[in-house]
């Protein structure tokens, strides 16, 4: 059963390969290196690939992954998948176990607790991400501050150095731009703040609804009280690539984001070129812990392919190390290896993977696991009750009460 068309690459196989078929990123560095390591593994071993294109957006493609494996389509034998997505798709795909040899050992050990879902492997991580904080190092040394080590620091010096600069001429200079709209990054976000306050996540790993508590609300009214201060109103409609275009322009002291912005940030004609740190983001309080949301991409093999053995075997060369140094190197994608971030190449051309491996390796996990197949609602209703406290000026406790009780009903009294 075929759904989609599909792209095909230029084939170098024998005539005695099998064609097997594969999703992955839809544009720019990331849909080359994908290209690259499918052609290396066709050299390889004689087999074709197709890759299908499928949307950039993750909720979009979600939602295309559901209706294809609904349906039992063949179009795509190996899946890229969000590190949220296994709990939600995990019984469409195969145990990866019997393939793997062992693989998976060589991988930080919660990405591949993430990928284990009833018992079974059913996806190996191609890369890691966790939310960082980068800054522009010069006019932080300019004048005279060190990267903040709380969201108060932060706060304050996002503020000071904003007035300094746009009394000085900078009049479109902002403190601290991050991911505002109503979607999965603003759920990343509003996770990291209310984590580094010590308000624990929005559902336990035991099912417990938990994000109603005085520490979430804190972290909240916190967050609420950069809109239109040190973050422009306009961040409450940005994503990623938004809060990029503004900080990469030079228009931002401080960004949320993850670490693929780094290598864009160094580009040849990148204004901030050389200007950029990155360290771990703030803590809640002085005595308190830092928190970074944990992202990242993962492979995983329809249980719906013709050839499962050809597939797992393209989704273990993917995400060897080999092509995950390549990736490293040419995009700072981070590696799911902890060998990789002792290598001295994929440090010279990211130097704070070094620093932050201790951010990447225990990054916070969104509670995709504990609420398995409701996830995506429950990171929208998540996401919608933060956006309204930012944008609308609500008191964060009571509508943290409310989103309890919504919580409470979709998981019918806590059983997910």
């Amino acid at each position: 059963m075929s759904l989609l068309g599909v792209c095909g690459l230029p084939a170098t196989s024998s005539a005695q390969g099998v064609q097997i078929s594969i999703s992955c990123g839809a544009v720019g560095v990331e849909l080359e290196l994908c290209r690259e390591g499918v052609s290396a593994w066709e050299e390889q071993t004689g087999n074709r690939v197709e890759i299908v294109s499928t949307p950039n957006s993750s909720t979009e493609r979600l939602a295309l992954y559901q209706q294809m494996l609904a349906a039992g389509a063949d179009d795509i034998d190996v899946f890229q998948i969000d590190i949220v997505w296994p709990g939600i798709l995990g019984g469409y795909f195969i145990d990866l176990a019997p393939y793997s040899d062992g693989a998976e050992k060589a991988h930080f050990p919660n990405l591949i607790e993430n990928d284990t879902v009833d018992g079974k492997l059913v996806a190996l991580p191609w890369w890691t991400d966790a939310g960082v904080l980068f800054y522009r190092r010069d006019l932080l040394e300019k004048h005279d501050f060190a990267p903040p080590e709380t969201w108060a620091e932060l706060t304050a010096i996002a503020g000071t150095v904003q007035q300094a600069e746009r009394e000085a001429g900078n009049g479109d200079l902002w403190g601290y731009v991050w991911q505002g709209r109503a979607y999965e990054g603003l759920t990343c976000n509003g996770l990291e703040w209310i984590d580094s306050f010590g308000g624990g996540t929005i559902v336990a790993d035991d099912g417990t609804i938990t994000v109603n508590n005085s520490r979430a609300a804190a972290a909240l009214d916190l967050a609420a009280s950069w809109v239109g201060s040190i973050s422009p109103r306009g961040v409450l409609n940005y994503d990623e690539e938004a809060a990029r275009g503004v900080f990469q322009s030079g228009r931002a002291v401080f960004m949320r984001n993850w670490p693929y912005a780094w290598s864009l940030a160094q580009g040849q004609d990148s204004p901030v070129r050389g200007k950029v740190g990155v360290v771990a983001l703030p803590a809640g309080s002085p005595d308190g812990q830092r928190s970074a949301c944990l992202g990242g991409w993962h492979l995983a093999v329809s249980r719906f392919s013709e050839h499962p053995a050809e597939a797992a075997d393209l989704v273990l060369f993917l995400t060897s190390a080999e092509r995950q140094k390549v990736r490293a190197v040419r995009g700072s994608y981070n590696p799911t290896r902890p060998a990789l971030y002792e290598d001295q190449e994929v440090l010279g051309v990211s130097p704070f993977f070094d620093t932050l491996y201790e951010t990447f390796e225990t990054a916070n996990p969104r509670p995709a696991r504990a609420t398995g197949t409701r996830y995506n609602r429950v990171s929208f209703a998540f996401s919608r009750a933060i956006h309204e406290i930012l944008s609308k000026g609500i008191e964060p406790a009571p509508r943290l009460a409310e989103l309890e009780r919504d919580l409470l009903r979709l998981s019918r009294g806590g059983q997910w």
